[in-house]
């Protein structure tokens, strides 16, 4: 496996260098990078393999859904995420920013995503150089950089503990707030939080 390091000083810096990133995310690749809340192990959600592979590496349980990320609202629709006036405006308060939501996704072509749950967790970052990539790569899924039931990597060492050089790339930045992104659902009750 060929492994980029990648490490940046600045969060500033990281456009110059995204290239190469933006690349092998687009082939399948898999990677460890940092969100707009924590370090995760990003590849394309619309890729299947990948997925699989993000799961195997993880150690991650079949059954939990992991979070996708998008670069607009408008990526709803890749997903046929279909969301009425009501919804959206509860979203424009919400999003970009560190929130998942929890969204209706009852399409078997995505049962590799939403893991027979028929929901999406989808969060539209609010973060510029992560706003970038994914408007090349399209959506991506992004569980936190761990072993399933291990604390979540707070830096670039850490996850190479995790996952060596099973990996495709590592990138490094300054800025993480290392919490996790908070979790809600938006029902007709309104919005239900499942984790602060």
């Amino acid at each position: 496996m060929r492994i980029v390091l990648i490490f940046f000083k600045f969060g500033s810096v990281f456009y110059k260098m995204d290239n190469q990133v933006i690349k092998i995310l687009q082939t399948g690749g898999v990677g460890v990078l940092l969100t707009d809340t924590l370090y995760g192990l990003v590849g394309s959600a619309l890729n299947k393999k990948t997925v699989a592979r993000i799961y195997k590496l993880k150690y991650r349980q079949n059954h939990k859904p992991p979070i996708v990320l998008i670069a607009s609202i408008e990526d709803l629709k890749i997903f046929g995420i279909e969301i009425n006036n009501g919804i959206k405006e509860s979203l424009k308060n919400i999003w970009p920013g560190p929130v998942s939501v929890i969204l209706p996704c009852p399409y078997k072509k995505f049962e590799y995503l939403h893991r027979g749950t028929k929901t999406l967790a989808v969060r539209w970052p609010d973060k510029k150089s992560l706003i970038n990539i994914l408007k090349k790569t399209g959506p991506l899924v992004a569980p936190s950089a761990n072993v399933e039931g291990l604390p979540h990597a707070k830096n670039i060492k850490e996850a190479k503990n995790y996952f060596n050089d099973e990996v495709d790339f590592y990138v490094a930045q300054s800025g993480t707030k290392n919490k996790p992104s908070r979790i809600i659902r938006i029902d007709k009750d309104g919005i239900v939080v499942l984790r602060e």
